[in-house]
């Protein structure tokens, strides 16, 4: 977390969470960003470092029930049914998609330590899992508003790789920022609900940064190989 995050943390808990996900999120992976860039002249990854930022983001967030599934079900809090319950059938969508993708642009490209990498990122996947199954009230929930946040920088990444294979982009439904932000306010506002709210953001986006960081490892591997 860097230090602009780490100073938030004492504000308001709609805010952490949005410094938290602009910290140490996507849209701040530069693997990632090489992902959003990559058709026309700014293009600088093959399209099998698009397979497989498409694999391996669907062997993440591919399988139902995933975090935001899990949260719906253990979440108490009126206030957040609503917005859970939209979050988890957009992103229904969004697995459908990923998977179109996925099928799209190929099997992941032959890399070095290949099953490693595969058992990394199914850990990290059973990570994903506890956490949103936590009974910790805010944790679940925490962590479901992360990946929402986090998905759009993600989404543009996917769109990129399906246009790049001539598939066509579709909306995202996921409930938008201001929903999002207006709920971890809701839930919020005593001590021990956020910090249990930061610590599955914190998580979620860990968890999403290793797996950039593992595909940009990947495609190193690759172009030395070469």
């Amino acid at each position: 977390m860097n230090q602009a995050a780490a100073r938030s943390t004492s504000g308001e808990i709609s805010q952490v969470v949005e410094a938290l996900v602009a910290a140490d999120g996507t849209a701040g992976h530069a693997h990632a960003d090489s992902v959003r860039a990559g058709i026309g002249r700014d293009a600088v990854l093959t399209l099998a470092d698009l397979a497989d930022a498409a694999h391996y983001l669907c062997l993440l967030h591919g399988r139902h029930p995933g975090v935001i599934d899990h949260a719906a079900t253990r979440s108490a809090d009126d206030s957040g049914r609503a917005w859970l319950a939209q979050a988890a059938e957009a992103f229904a969508r969004e697995r459908a998609y990923l998977t179109q993708i996925t099928v799209a642009t190929g099997p992941a490209p032959s890399t070095a330590g290949q099953s490693d990498c595969e058992t990394v990122v199914s850990q990290q996947r059973h990570a994903l899992d506890m956490l949103a199954q936590s009974d910790r009230r805010g944790c679940a929930v925490g962590a479901a508003i992360a990946l929402v946040l986090d998905w759009r920088a993600v989404r543009h990444g996917l769109d990129v790789a399906a246009i790049r294979v001539g598939l066509e982009p579709y909306a995202c439904e996921l409930p938008d920022r201001a929903a999002t932000v207006a709920l971890a306010r809701t839930i919020g506002g005593d001590d021990a609900t956020d910090r249990a709210m930061q610590f599955g953001a914190r998580q979620l986006l860990t968890q999403q940064r290793g797996l950039w960081d593992l595909l940009k490892a990947r495609a190193q591997m690759r172009r030395h190989k070469r």
